[in-house]
This record gives structure tokens, C-alpha cells and sequence, in this order.
């Protein structure tokens, strides 16, 4: 029976693709992604029928993967990061499901490195204690309700992870989240803004709360904001998790 791996390709290099992600794409006869991300990884895929869509064509690029399965082929379908972090997973999953039983190809997710994980080690450690992910997008999601889950995070001082912060479209969306946040944390708590994780054009800058929204931010960036313990030191940013306070000396 044919198979379709969901795969996260990481954050873009190929050396942060994780060894089960790299086997899982090679075997395979068909892949399937975002243009952009069929480019991270052409080089490994040169043998493969690809199947690439522009942004906003998941259905469609998920349903031509599923079809290229159900005749006989094993497929990727691939994400960037993580496949099930904003990725493909679910999409797959769903769609598969809504087949009769004696139909579904086989199925299996193959975790990958998230940007958050990527954008966080280039920083130093600001994921040291809780934090929440929250996507900036209102492309599926209200932006009334984005706001409630900043405002929520933020009162339960969450160290917060914004991915697809800033786009041509969307403008003002970050200075109204910087707003929400000036409501519950000091202006100089500390942000690191990471464009490019991992791939061609790194680059990383820490600033604060206050000054943040004044730097470069796009849709290849990933925002970091402190909680209130957080701070800088020699150029990496960090998020205490108690260690020393409490005389504690292993990991857990």
C-alpha cells in the first residue's frame, strides 16, 4: 500500500533536516510543498515528480499529493519546521480521513525543527520557561481573536513566539500587539527578531519592548518576547528557569 509522509523539513539548511525527515523524502517517487520550500530542498529531490503550488494552495496541493498516493506512489508532503506547527499535517490528516477505509493510503508525520526552536538557539535561550506560539496571520484566524490570545499570553506572563508577524498586507497588526503588551510588561523587556532561521541571510537582532516595531520584520522573521524575567547579557537573551534561585543543579 502507498504511504504519505507529512515531513518538516526544518528551518530551511539541510544539515537541520533531521535524519528520519531526509530518509522519508528520498524514498519517495512524488514530493509535495510550497514552491519556496521545494527550493530549500531540490537538491536532494532532483530524481522526484514535484508537485508545487504558490501560497494559498494547500487544498489543492494536498489533494494532488493524496491522488498521486492512491495510485500506488509514496508521497512527502512537505512544510517547513515542523509539519504539524502550522504545517500540513492536519490538512493531510483530514483529507485522508474523509476517504472510505478501504481507500486511504498509509499516513505518518515526520516531526521536524520548528522555527520557533531554530530563531530561540540563535538568540541563546529565551524558551527557558513557559511561552506560547501565536501566529500574527488573520488570512484563517479573526485578528479580534489573535488579539484575546497576545492579551490572554501576555497577562499570564507567557514568554510569546510570533510567527508571520509582519507582511505588504498587514502593517499595523504588530504596533497593535506591541500595545497590548506595554499593558502588562516593562518597555525595556527584552524581543529577538530572527529573519531567515537557518537559511541564506540569517540575521538576528535584540531589541525591547519599546523599540522593537522599528526594526526590519517580515514574513520570513520570528518575534520573541521576554516575560519578566528575561534579559540580555553579552548578546544572547535569556529566560531564567530557576535553577540558581532555588539551589537546584541538574536539569530536569
Amino acid at each position: 500500500m502507498s504511504k504519505v509522509f507529512v515531513v518538516g523539513i526544518g528551518p530551511g539548511g539541510l544539515d537541520e533536516m533531521t535524519p528520519r525527515a531526509r530518509r522519508a523524502i528520498e524514498s519517495v517517487e512524488v514530493v509535495a510543498g510550497y514552491n519556496t520550500y521545494i527550493k530549500l530542498i531540490e537538491s536532494i529531490i532532483s530524481d522526484k515528480e514535484i508537485i508545487g503550488r504558490a501560497m494559498r494552495q494547500e487544498v489543492e496541493r494536498c489533494q494532488l499529493a493524496i491522488n498521486a498516493a492512491l495510485t500506488g506512489r509514496d508521497v512527502a508532503v512537505i512544510s517547513s519546521g515542523d509539519a504539524g506547527v502550522y504545517g500540513m499535517a492536519g490538512l493531510v490528516l483530514e483529507m485522508i480521513l474523509d476517504l472510505p477505509k478501504d481507500k486511504r493510503p498509509q499516513f505518518e508525520v515526520i516531526a521536524g525543527v520548528s522555527a520557533v526552536n531554530a530563531a530561540a538557539a540563535i538568540l541563546g535561550a529565551p524558551l527557558m520557561n513557559d511561552f506560547a506560539i501565536i501566529s500574527l496571520s488573520d488570512l484563517m484566524t479573526p485578528w479580534e481573536l489573535i488579539k484575546r490570545r497576545v492579551s490572554s499570553a501576555a497577562a499570564g506572563d507567557f514568554v510569546i513566539a510570533l510567527y508571520n508577524p509582519k507582511s505588504k498586507r498587514r502593517i499595523a497588526q504588530l504596533a497593535e500587539v506591541q500595545t497590548i503588551l506595554l499593558e502588562f510588561r516593562k518597555k525595556n523587556t527584552p524581543v529577538g527578531i530572527v529573519t531567515n532561521a537557518g537559511r541564506s541571510g540569517e540575521t538576528k537582532i535584540i531589541s525591547t519592548l519599546e523599540n522593537f516595531t522599528q526594526e526590519e520584520v517580515n514574513m520570513f522573521s520570528l518575534v520573541i518576547i521576554g516575560n519578566s524575567q528575561s534579559f540580555v547579557k553579552e548578546g544572547f537573551m535569556i529566560t531564567p528557569r530557576g535553577y540558581q534561585l532555588k539551589g537546584e543543579t541538574i536539569c530536569d
